[in-house]
């Protein structure tokens, strides 16, 4: 249809947003909580243990956008649907 019309359709408009190749909220919440590790407890276990943290989640993040870039909120609409749906042929039925 737009083709018709002559109007463009850019593709940043439809895909999701990711940064550094993950979904935005879990890679910035990931950094978050690794710059907490890194730069508040300022000894040398936590800075190593904050940068394993960085990279090992940030590259499964990455993972799971490449399998799917909304997964995590897939996830959670998931948990909110019920374990069962009865056989009905119609929601009004009695």
């Amino acid at each position: 249809m737009s083709e018709l019309l002559g109007l463009p359709i850019h593709s940043a408009l439809n895909k999701p947003n990711l940064v550094l190749g993950g979904e935005r909220e879990l890679m910035m919440f990931t950094g978050l909580i690794s710059a907490t590790m890194i730069f508040v407890t300022l000894s040398l276990q936590s800075a190593i243990i904050g940068f394993f943290l960085w990279f090992s989640f940030s590259s499964l993040i990455r993972y799971m956008a490449k399998s799917d870039p909304l997964m995590s909120k897939i996830y959670l609409k998931q948990l909110t649907h019920q374990h069962y749906y009865p056989a009905h042929s119609t929601p009004f039925r009695k």
